[in-house]
């Protein structure tokens, strides 16, 4: 048998290991098979919608409150209080009279009449999504809806009452309030007291929200909003309209003076009257611009009756603007996509207690 070469065995062996090491290896690709393809540039529509979620948030199924959910049997009795005109004076005015729950909230009316005929001075804002609002009131005197719910029954303009007790007076003597209020405040020895009428009146006011196309959209639905809507979003962005009107209630959430850039002639002292600051004169709680082409006529006093005229106004009062006619059409289109339609569950008014 012949003798092998020691050289060639080792040689042998050192291939051998080489080509098993590289067997159990994957390929080295070459670099550019590795490469992720370049990924194609967001969309319009999707820059825009991050821009819009960004400064206007996500509207909630119901405005949340500070002593949690709601049972059923007081947003029932809150309901039915709103609707009551037995809580005026002369049992002719209820909530609903300047709050109508059928016309978007609002009457319509420059200032709302009250008791006996009686004209208030500001413009009734709508009750839809009030309760997102960081205030209540066009000067921001009460801190949430249940509190505000209280004032207009005792104001001698509107419902004129002359305080909780003459209210609750009323309110005892028609016996079947009795049962509303014990199963709205069960294991309350008094369930029945003013600011319980006002705890259940804004339990209701909470329910009252109105998504359109507008959430649909920011949600991901492409065709939820025309072509026109989404450009005037944009320009609604782009021209400053949302440094004030933003969040979930697209306004509601901060005060401003009326007049910042450019002077409005007007006597109303605004919040100074709350506050006795020389510089909250003429500074109002920014309002909501959800239904907005719905509840005219606009501004604190009801002076402007056309919605291309609020719009211009706003451009020049509040960002020294003179917007142009496209650019006016182009936000009035936009305000048109914050319109939803009204819950039918709450609009109609219910059966009063006797």
């Amino acid at each position: 048998m012949p003798r092998t070469d020691p050289v060639l065995l080792f040689l042998a062996s050192a291939l051998l290991t080489l080509a098993m090491a590289c067997g159990d290896s994957e390929p080295i690709p070459p670099e550019s098979a590795t490469a992720s393809p370049p990924s194609a540039p967001p969309s319009k529509e999707s820059v825009l919608r991050a821009r819009a979620r960004a400064v206007l948030g996500e509207l909630p199924d119901q405005a949340p409150a500070a002593g949690g959910t709601a049972s059923a049997a007081l947003v029932a009795l809150g309901r039915v209080l709103y609707h009551d005109p037995r809580l005026s004076q002369d049992g002719d005015i209820s909530c609903a009279t300047c709050h109508g729950l059928s016309e978007y909230g609002v009457d319509g009316l420059p200032t709302s009449r009250g008791h006996r005929g009686q004209v208030g001075s500001r413009n009734a804002p709508t009750v839809y999504n009030a309760a997102l609002h960081a205030s209540q009131f066009w000067d921001g005197r009460s801190p949430d809806v249940e509190d505000q719910a209280k004032g207009p029954i005792l104001n001698p303009v509107e419902m004129a009452m002359t305080d909780g007790d003459a209210v609750m007076a009323r309110v005892d003597a028609i016996p079947g309030y009795a049962e509303l209020f014990r199963a709205a405040f069960p294991g309350e020895q008094t369930a029945a007291t003013y600011d319980n009428l006002g705890t259940a009146i804004g339990a209701f006011e909470r329910q009252l929200l109105t998504p359109g196309p507008l959430d649909a959209w920011l949600r991901g639905d492409d065709e939820a909003l025309t072509g026109p809507q989404r450009e005037g979003l944009a320009t609604f962005l782009d021209v400053g309209c949302a440094t004030c009107h933003g969040g979930p209630a697209v306004g509601g959430t901060l005060y401003m003076k009326l007049g910042l850039v450019r002077p409005y002639e007007d006597d109303d002292p605004g919040r100074q009257a709350v506050t006795g600051l020389e510089s909250d004169r003429q500074v109002f709680k920014v309002p909501s611009l959800r239904n907005v082409a719905e509840t005219g006529p606009w501004f604190h006093d009801g002076s402007v009756t056309e919605l291309d005229d609020a719009i211009a106004r706003m451009g020049a009062h509040q960002l020294g603007l003179d917007l142009t006619p496209t650019q006016l059409a182009s936000i009035a289109a936009f305000l048109e996509a914050l319109t939803g339609p009204l819950p039918d569950a709450w609009v109609a008014a219910p059966a009063q207690p006797g």
